[in-house]
């Protein structure tokens, strides 16, 4: 099974992230951010991987710490998961269109963390969000995901829409880079022989 539970505790957040990476995109999350809690379903519900996440922050400060650290925990369970990596096809990307928005997410789970990300949300706020923390949300992921993670921005002019096009697009790629590849399923998918 691969599967990881990751627990991470500061003196601003805890968080609690459980996922199945062979799972049926089934989510129960809850972090005290409505708008978060929705883009997280996103993810796991077009990502095919379930997700059951639990974050308390403080949020009389600002949601900074609870999505960053969420962002955090979740790359830190993903790589747990995956382990050695052996099988997967390692790469993914997803040209996806939600209204006026078309984003576009490309990532390699190479171990080797980078983000390029040309996203520009138009409004400071999407509700009570932080516009800005959804680039926060990422570079998280990438970084202690091991993820060399491209998000491009095409066409948009609603920051819920860029927004949510964004966690859909890097779940659909995210799908495809964490399967297994019938032809190489015991194979590293590296020439280095390891990731």
């Amino acid at each position: 099974m691969r599967t990881a539970k990751i627990t991470r505790k500061t003196a601003e957040t805890s968080i609690s992230v459980e996922i199945n990476l062979d799972g049926t995109g089934r989510y129960d999350n809850q972090t005290g951010i409505g708008f978060f809690d929705h883009m997280l379903d996103q993810l796991s519900r077009h990502s095919l991987i379930d997700f059951t996440i639990r974050a308390n922050g403080d949020y009389h400060i600002d949601d900074h710490h609870t999505v960053e650290d969420t962002g955090i925990a979740l790359g830190q369970a993903l790589v747990a998961a995956l382990d050695d990596k052996k099988g997967i096809r390692r790469y993914g990307s997803c040209l996806l269109p939600m209204d006026d928005a078309l984003v576009r997410a490309a990532l390699d789970l190479s171990g080797r963390p980078f983000l390029v990300w040309n996203v520009t949300l138009p409004t400071a706020k999407i509700g009570a969000f932080d516009s800005e923390l959804v680039r926060e949300f990422f570079q998280a992921l990438s970084t202690h995901g091991g993820i060399t993670l491209h998000v491009d921005q095409l066409h948009g002019i609603n920051s819920h829409h860029i927004a949510e096009a964004t966690f859909k697009a890097v779940a659909r790629a995210l799908r495809d880079a964490v399967e297994t590849d019938p032809r190489k399923a015991d194979a590293i998918p590296s020439t280095k022989g390891a990731l």
